[in-house]
């Protein structure tokens, strides 16, 4: 039996003959590149690894984000069955595409894309792939520009077949399609658990989103109280001027905190719920290839029936074109048998995909929601002890 890679960092000569297999990637050092609407991100994409298959034990490379989207696509095509990693999706507004938060959370989360790709025992063995992390800058164009059929569709055709996928992967999902469906009793537990998780996923990011917007909030008002605070302080020449100048040191100390804990709220609380929504996506696309392989299979098993019955009319009536009748089916019964395994391989990865997905939320929601924990309670502390560490002067001034 082959043995299983792994995506890790190792210490060992990438050319030794007792290193372990490792592929390790990161995304790096974002820049900006151009102007106006052709304005985009490069990233730096640095490869480590062992594998025979590769140009070296280590290769630099620039990718942009529609690179990205050209290894995402072109393991969708070729990999039915597994839950293909999710990219972070464009920013719609002008004004945010080139924050330094947002292309850190895209740089991030373009890494997060990469390592799940290189780290799976199937798509790490994947031809575009190794093309994605060796390949120069007029290649990758080259790649990009040669795609065919829906990636090669302009923006606006490609978005209206964006919207009729989503639209059919939920009728599939809410099992509003019935001409022909699986009766499956696991499947359709399946089907509900992704719909049900998808919708407590964005109840959950929603309010996340609303916590981070809060704390920003919370602290630009703390930062303003602080300013007017020490003005106020600066009016006055005694100890109560004293007091109101450190009174407004502190809420602009405790506005500095509460915009660090916003920060580290988005990026890792808001962001891994996002990063699962969109996960659910791409299994929901999963979902909806294996309704079609099984919609394929089925209505060729039904022609096939038909084509036999008509092989035997025409042998019992010794007509000429049972010769090519023969052929037709026996071309049909391959076509059916392929369609029969693709089917199966499809249920097959998704079954074995949806114990490690569900294994690796667990995982991963848990850091999640400890993280957030923990940083409610250092950022509760922090403020409490603030606070408190000015209550002897504050009294003093109130008491005298």
């Amino acid at each position: 039996m082959e043995q299983q890679r792994s995506v890790t960092a190792s210490s060992q000569s990438p050319r030794s003959p007792s290193s372990q297999p490792y592929l390790s990637v990161s995304v790096t050092d974002p820049v900006k590149l151009g102007n106006g609407v052709q304005a985009y991100v490069s990233y730096r994409v640095i490869t480590k690894t062992n594998f025979p298959e590769y140009q070296g034990p280590e290769k630099i490379v620039i990718r942009r984000y529609s690179d990205f989207i050209w290894l995402r696509d072109r393991l969708f095509e070729k990999y039915k069955g597994i839950f293909i990693p999710p990219l972070p999706e464009k920013s719609a507004v002008e004004k945010f595409r080139f924050s330094a938060e947002f292309i850190e959370m895209r740089r991030q989360a373009l890494d997060i894309f990469v390592n799940r790709v290189a780290s799976h025992h199937e798509l790490q063995q994947s031809e575009d792939l190794r093309t994605f992390l060796q390949a120069d800058e007029e290649t990758m164009e080259r790649l990009r520009s040669q795609e065919t059929g829906i990636f090669k569709k302009r923006p606006a055709d490609f978005m209206q077949i964006f919207k009729d996928v989503q639209s059919k992967v939920s009728d599939v999902v809410l099992g509003k399609e019935k001409p022909v469906e699986e009766s499956n009793p696991e499947y359709e537990k399946l089907k509900h658990y992704i719909f049900e998780l998808e919708n407590h996923l964005a109840e959950a990011q929603k309010h996340a989103y609303r916590l981070v917007k809060r704390h920003r909030e919370l602290g630009q008002s703390l930062s303003d109280f602080g300013k007017a605070v020490k003005l106020l302080g600066a009016c006055e020449g005694n100890s109560l001027g004293i007091a109101f100048s450190e009174l407004g040191a502190k809420a602009e100390t405790l506005s500095v905190k509460l915009q660090k804990e916003a920060h580290q709220l988005l990026m890792n609380f808001e962001e891994p719920l996002k990063d699962y929504m969109r996960a659910v996506q791409s299994i929901k696309a999963t979902i909806a290839e294996r309704a079609n392989a099984f919609r394929r299979h089925c209505e060729l098993a039904e022609t096939i029936k038909l084509k036999e019955i008509n092989l035997n009319k025409l042998s019992l009536i010794r007509s000429d074109r049972v010769g090519e009748a023969e052929m037709e089916y026996n071309e049909l019964k391959a076509e059916s048998d392929e369609a029969t395994q693709t089917f199966e391989t499809i249920v097959r990865l998704m079954n074995e995909e949806i114990v490690c997905f569900q294994e690796q939320k667990t995982l991963d929601m848990g850091t999640a929601f400890h993280e957030f924990a923990k940083g409610q309670a250092r950022l509760a502390n922090g403020i409490a002890d603030a606070w408190r560490s000015l209550l002897p002067k504050l009294e003093s001034c109130s008491s005298s």
